[in-house]
């Protein structure tokens, strides 16, 4: 990390630009919060086209005819767009069912550690309520 000016930098490596960094870094530069250099060095992005490229990918700026691209777009154009909305959404939704799945996978060691540890030390580890007391748990959760 380094400092300039007491402003903290962080450089990244390529792995570490996710789709929505990209596009609050474009979206930044096009409310003009921040000019592309200065997206570069606040977020320690150390390719020189690297911002460009996805202003261009990803912005809402026509580069071939330097307007702003609000014209309206063809069905052909609409059709692009949304498949490639598509394609992310489902790279997206790809990516978040692995997590689960790896969540669900890590709650079910972390159960055979605790039965393990119970049998194996003959120690209760888990908390046995009673009905009562889960009644008591409930009123405190809803006052909160």
């Amino acid at each position: 990390m380094e400092a300039r000016n007491g402003i903290q930098y962080v450089r990244r490596t390529q792995k570490d630009y996710s789709m929505s960094f990209k596009l609050q870094i474009v979206q930044e530069i096009e409310q003009g919060e921040i000019s592309v250099t200065g997206a570069k060095r606040k977020y320690g992005i150390q390719g020189d086209q690297t911002v460009t490229k996805w202003l261009r990918k990803y912005g809402n700026f026509d580069w071939e005819n330097q307007t702003p691209s609000n014209m309206p777009k063809s069905p052909e154009q609409k059709i692009l767009e949304l498949e490639q909305q598509v394609k992310l959404l489902e790279k997206q939704k790809a990516f978040l069912e692995k997590q689960v799945e790896t969540a669900d996978k890590k709650a079910i060691i972390f159960d055979m550690m605790i039965d393990l540890a119970e049998k194996e030390f003959n120690i209760p580890i888990r908390k046995k309520c009673s009905p009562e007391q889960l009644a008591i748990t409930g009123k405190n959760k809803k006052k909160l």
